[in-house]
């Protein structure tokens, strides 16, 4: 009797930055769900950021424990590079997460070539490779809300004695800021300009070429893998400071300014919505909405309650551009994916650093 061999076809993403944050939330993500999965990530996070923003360790555990991640040491601006990745695998790739960035608007003003060829050529050599190679599959972008420079700065805030809130006669007091607030008229950074450029590069080649693309801007995205830095990544560099006994310093607005945390595994859950259903150039704010944020003092406050009294000074000087009040509204991703929710709130991403940080100690 003849015996029948069947090939199955995997099904593949690609991750970029797939050593940070959000990239190997969604390795351990889609490689669950069956996926395999091509990495790019040459670990440039330790350039901008120095040896507490080495991903080498990340990058290790992944290869150790995930028998179909595949990982390739690349740097987005080398198209060459790229297209090679592309020509193996760009016919099986279903899914893109594109979450390589220089993340730090601070950083941005030393480096402005550096900042805006990863964040903006970086996106347009993706997108390119996308479109020539891969195009049927699902495109997901991470922006951020800094494209919206300082706008929300111009509302009028009330000071209380830990945080500042928007004042209850703005229409975004409830819910937050959605996607109406303007790109335009504002001081961005640059880091908030070369994110907007790659935001509209997402967005143009979705509607000119009818890809499917979407661009998530992004609040504050933390979770126990997270490499904070003083440049980038409050919550995680507010928790590292807190358990090593590191001095922390607070940049302008008494330390009453407000974020919303939104924690790495509910932003890949996210992912996985949009991959079930996805739309054409779609843009959504994605955030802790008001459910998870908190202000600096709140979160040196919770800390000290669990016995972890932070070193820190308050500087009078806020960082160029920066928020004021930032909650998301993510009511029309709800009213998109109404199946999603968020899980944990910043205590609760509080809790997860720690346990990480106590770990590698």
């Amino acid at each position: 009797m003849l015996e029948i061999q069947y090939i199955y076809e995997v099904k593949t993403a690609l991750i970029t930055g797939s050593t940070g944050l959000i990239g190997n939330e969604s390795v351990r993500f889609l490689h669950d769900k069956g996926y395999k999965v091509i990495g790019i990530d040459n670990n440039l996070r330790k350039y901008f950021f120095g040896n507490n923003g080495d991903t080498t360790p990340v990058k290790n555990e992944l290869l150790s424990q995930y028998k179909n991640y595949v990982h390739t040491q690349i740097d987005i601006r080398h198209l060459e590079e790229l297209e090679k990745v592309f020509l193996e695998y760009g016919r099986d790739i279903e899914v893109i997460i594109h979450a390589a960035a220089q993340p730090s608007h601070d950083w941005a003003a030393t480096e402005v070539f550096t900042d805006f060829g990863v964040n903006a050529n970086g996106t347009l050599n993706i997108l390119e490779m996308f479109r020539k190679y891969s195009a049927s599959a699902t495109f997901v972008y991470m922006s951020t809300n800094k494209v919206y420079g300082d706008f929300t700065n111009n509302f009028n805030f009330d000071e209380g004695g830990l945080r500042w809130s928007l004042s209850k006669g703005s229409k975004y007091a409830a819910n937050g800021f959605d996607e109406s607030i303007p790109v335009d008229g504002s001081l961005h950074s640059l880091f908030g300009v070369s994110k907007l450029s790659g935001d509209l590069l997402v967005q143009e080649y979705g509607r000119y070429y009818s890809l499917k693309t979407t661009c998530l801007r992004g609040g504050c995205l933390s979770g126990p893998t997270h490499k904070g830095a003083e440049l980038h990544g409050f919550l995680s560099y507010l928790v590292r400071c807190a358990v090593a006994g590191d001095k922390y310093t607070i940049f302008g607005y008494k330390g009453k300014q407000v974020r919303d945390n939104l924690h790495s595994a509910d932003l890949v859950s996210a992912f996985w919505e949009i991959i079930k259903k996805p739309g054409i150039a779609q843009v959504y704010n994605v955030g802790g909405t008001v459910t998870s944020n908190i202000s600096i003092l709140e979160a040196i406050k919770y800390l000290e309650s669990l016995g972890f009294k932070l070193n820190y000074e308050i500087s009078e000087k806020n960082r160029i551009g920066d928020h004021i009040w930032w909650i998301s509204d993510m009511s029309k991703f709800k009213d998109d994916y109404p199946n999603w929710n968020i899980t944990k709130n910043s205590y609760n991403i509080i809790d997860d650093t720690i346990e990480a940080y106590l770990k590698l100690k």
